[in-house]
C-alpha cells in the first residue's frame, strides 16, 4: 500500500537537503518540492504568518511511520507540522514503485 506525507519547511532549500536524505536513506521515494504559500498559524500563544514551501513525500505504507520519524529528526523547525497518512488508492505503476521501498 503507498502512503503520503504532508510537511511544510523554512524554504526549498532545506526541503531538498532533507528530500535527497530521506531518499538516500530508502525512507521515501520522492519528494515534491511547492512554490512558496502564506501561512497564518497560531504558535506560543499568539497568532502570527509567514511564507513556508509545501512538501508532498511519497513513501510505502510499511515505511511511513520509519520516515514520519526520521523526517521530525531532520526537519529545521523546532516542532514541525507532519502529516501522514495510507492512500486508499493509487496506480499500479504507483503501488510497485513505492512498495519497493
Amino acid at each position: 500500500m503507498t502512503a503520503l506525507i504532508y510537511c511544510p519547511f523554512p524554504d526549498a532549500e532545506s526541503a531538498g537537503r532533507v528530500g535527497r536524505a530521506l531518499i538516500e536513506e530508502g525512507l521515501v521515494a520522492c519528494i515534491n518540492i511547492g512554490a512558496p504559500i502564506r501561512s497564518i498559524f497560531a504558535w506560543d500563544g499568539r497568532m502570527d504568518e509567514g511564507e513556508e514551501i509545501p512538501c508532498l513525500l511519497k513513501t510505502s505504507s510499511e515505511a511511513l511511520d520509519r520516515a514520519v520519524a526520521r523526517l521530525e529528526t531532520l526537519h529545521p523547525y523546532e516542532a514541525p507540522a507532519i502529516m501522514g497518512w495510507h492512500c486508499d488508492a493509487a496506480g499500479a505503476a504507483t503501488r510497485e514503485w513505492l512498495g519497493a521501498l
